[in-house]
């Protein structure tokens, strides 16, 4: 496959967890990126995007100011800062790039219940 995303985990809401998404078999540097969330009964939706250099990102209304995207180029790995978990974000988060270029890796789940 094309990424491994890893990191997920039950939290309870307010905690904290990072995510972080592997990739491989294409030149991940040269890539602008992005993370997706599908929740149970709902559409595939994009959480939040990062240019390939980094300098740039973007963030659905709903997680901004509470999550942050980053990117190691050296290592072919982008991550999911997430903070002030709420039970909405419950999800299976996906990364891929912004035009879903590749196929989808299985995810990782994230649920925030207390």
């Amino acid at each position: 496959g094309y990424f491994a995303e890893s990191g997920g985990g039950l939290v309870q809401p307010g905690g904290s967890l990072r995510l972080s998404c592997a990739a491989s078999r294409f030149t991940f540097r040269s890539v602008p990126m992005s993370w997706y969330r599908q929740a149970p009964g709902k559409e595939r939706e994009l959480v939040s995007s990062i240019s390939a250099t980094g300098g740039t990102t973007h963030y659905a209304d709903s997680v901004k100011g509470r999550f942050s995207i980053s990117r190691d180029n050296t290592k072919d790995t982008m991550y999911l800062q997430m903070s002030s978990l709420k039970p909405e974000d419950t999800a299976v988060y996906y990364c891929n790039t912004p035009t879903s270029s590749f196929a989808w890796g299985q995810g990782t789940q994230v649920t925030v219940s207390s």
